[in-house]
């Protein structure tokens, strides 16, 4: 069976109506993930996501010669700095970094950048170079270590499958595709067994604990609400539910959600405008809610996409490219901009060159915020200076 299938297969099968029990019970087993220690939450941009149109060069004269047909005025683009601002959609992006809550890293990217979609997204899911192939997530590899014994709810995802990046040889991490269709199992559905497949009983092994901890559940549930109104999206639902899942102190090490539609190649001002309207103000109810609880300095946000677009539009829109910014938001950092400007003259091939290995970037949140050796997953890239 090919990882592909093996994905959309345990995506399905641990979807809502199998994976919220396990995935609340297992939270008070863990016993050592503590109150109030450090979690990372991923949103990851599934497309492509045009950086330049995201995080405007607006003072930059080759920003508007290259882009005669998207480019954002420079009277409507927010939070100007240093010849830099956002997207006006991303209005609460500009908020949260006036607020020092929101630090940008400019120029992400890797060495021989590929700009193959499915190809991209596995080398930042298991941070491996763009020659290099690995069954294992680079965060799967983490709480395989990081886990003492098998904790299927160190790791939460919340999609329609299953991400490699929390993929690891043991199964630290699941899927949940709806908390709303949560449904308990019965003994007999229990005891059934898939195949002989390890692969298959890889996707059992979860699906058999469905039946646990039932009152744990309503309790973990009991002791957390949504007390401010998020907006009606599916990115939003999911980030409700994980600030609902940190405020009753059922705190995995990690969350992963997704948005997608970022692939602009054409209709771009119309599409990016409304994805970026999406993610803005998905993003914004989730740190509100967090701050009021007191609990935005434990959580840190990731947010990322696989390749940048390239420089010059075509037309409507614009084709794959390779660098493009990270946002950091929460978790105490120090809402800085790092890295310089882009280089709009100096293109490799009507591309960006990057100048910060995205690597870096997770040496940099496994070393400061969860307190682990990133080389001992493989990462040997030197940490950011300045992010916390």
């Amino acid at each position: 069976m090919n990882r592909r299938n093996f994905l959309s297969l345990t995506g399905t099968f641990t979807g809502g109506l199998l994976i919220l029990p396990e995935f609340l019970h297992a939270f008070g087993a863990q016993t050592n993930l503590v109150v109030g220690e450090q979690c990372l939450v991923f949103i990851q941009l599934n497309g492509g996501n045009d950086g330049l149109n995201t995080y405007v060069p607006f003072d930059n004269p080759f920003y508007y010669q290259m882009r005669p047909k998207i480019a954002l005025n420079k009277n409507e683009v927010v939070g100007a700095n240093n010849g830099m601002a956002f997207h006006p959609a991303l209005n609460h992006f500009a908020q949260m970094q006036q607020n020092g809550d929101l630090t940008v890293i400019q120029n992400v990217g890797y060495p021989e950048p590929n700009r193959s979609h499915f190809r991209s997204q596995e080398i930042w899911q298991t941070a491996t170079g763009s020659n290099q192939y690995l069954n294992e997530g680079w965060l799967g590899r983490y709480l395989d270590l990081q886990c003492k014994d098998h904790q299927p709810t160190a790791g939460i995802n919340l999609d329609s499958i299953d991400n490699l990046a929390l993929k690891g040889l043991e199964p630290n991490a699941i899927t949940v595709k709806d908390p709303n269709r949560f449904k308990i199992k019965t003994d007999r559905e229990e005891s059934a067994k898939l195949s002989n497949n390890p692969q298959l009983d890889f996707v059992r092994k979860i699906a058999n604990s469905v039946n646990e901890g039932s009152d744990e559940i309503q309790k973990a549930l009991a002791k957390s609400t949504t007390e401010m109104s998020y907006p009606k999206s599916g990115l939003a639902k999911n980030l409700e539910w994980i600030a609902r899942l940190i405020k009753g102190n059922l705190n995995s090490k990690v969350y992963y959600t997704s948005l997608g539609g970022f692939d602009t190649h054409d209709n771009q001002l119309d599409i990016h405008s409304r994805k970026l309207s999406e993610l803005n103000d998905a993003i914004f109810s989730f740190y509100t809610d967090l701050k009021k609880a007191q609990l935005l300095q434990n959580v840190t946000i990731v947010v990322f996409s696989e390749f940048g677009r390239r420089v010059k539009d075509n037309g409507n829109g614009t084709d794959h490219g390779t660098a493009a910014p990270m946002f950091i938001i929460g978790g105490n950092t120090k809402g800085k901009i790092i890295g310089n400007n882009p280089n709009l003259i100096d293109l490799d091939n009507g591309d960006l060159k990057y100048e910060i290995d995205f690597r870096s970037v997770y040496a940099t949140l496994l070393q400061q915020k969860m307190n682990f050796n990133p080389a001992s997953i493989g990462i040997k890239n030197t940490e950011l200076k300045g992010v916390f």
